[in-house]
């Protein structure tokens, strides 16, 4: 893990695995960046299995996302070992997806806009390295961040197709808070809105 480098999210070099066929659908919902992606129970592919995911691109050139709910056993201190301020801290890698595993996503809630980071929704940012060292060293009130290895892309149309299949819900990002929501717990409370009446259909 000592080689993850900073990811600058090209659309371009994206690799998707589709979806497989779901038996249990969800009704198409439009995504945005921003949006939380709810994978269907029976979705049954690996990469995919009960994960929710972070939008953080969505547009003409195809979809990037971040799997929220899969933190690893790395911790971050281990894999940004030039960053004094994150000695003896304990926060974890989360793995982000299939995409580019051996690259760095850095996720924030920020009060403002800082130099280096690219405001997505509702606060929530990404950023660079230099972003987290200035947060961590000055972390105020409801400011938060997780860091990620690799991310989920989708090629211009695939995301939509899937989503005809069922094979995703779709949530405002400002259903959960994303940093601090338990990832054990998150897809199955993530479900349990989605199953409000008219949200699931049975085919």
């Amino acid at each position: 893990m000592k080689h993850i480098v900073w990811a600058v999210l090209f659309l371009g070099t994206m690799m998707a695995t589709p979806a497989s066929s779901v038996q249990q659908q969800f009704v198409p919902s439009p995504v945005q960046k921003g949006s939380l992606l709810v994978a269907s129970p029976s979705l049954s592919d690996p990469n995919f299995t009960r994960t929710v995911l972070f939008i953080v691109e969505h547009g003409q050139g195809g979809t990037i996302g971040l799997v929220l709910n899969r933190p690893t056993d790395v911790l971050l201190s281990e894999v940004l070992q030039d960053l004094p301020v994150l000695k003896q801290t304990n926060h974890r890698l989360f793995a982000g997806g299939p995409v580019g595993r051996t690259q760095l996503v850095l996720l924030f809630r920020l009060k403002q806009l800082l130099p280096d980071a690219r405001h997505i929704a509702n606060g929530i940012y990404v950023g660079t390295p230099m972003v987290l060292e200035r947060v961590i060293a000055g972390l105020k009130p409801n400011e938060a961040f997780r860091a990620f290895a690799g991310f989920a892309g989708w090629a211009p149309g695939q995301l939509e197709s899937e989503m005809r299949e069922g094979s995703w819900g779709v949530l405002s990002s400002s259903t959960f808070d994303i940093f601090n929501t338990d990832p054990e717990t998150f897809w199955s409370d993530s479900l349990a809105v989605l199953q409000a009446p008219r949200t699931i259909s049975h085919e």
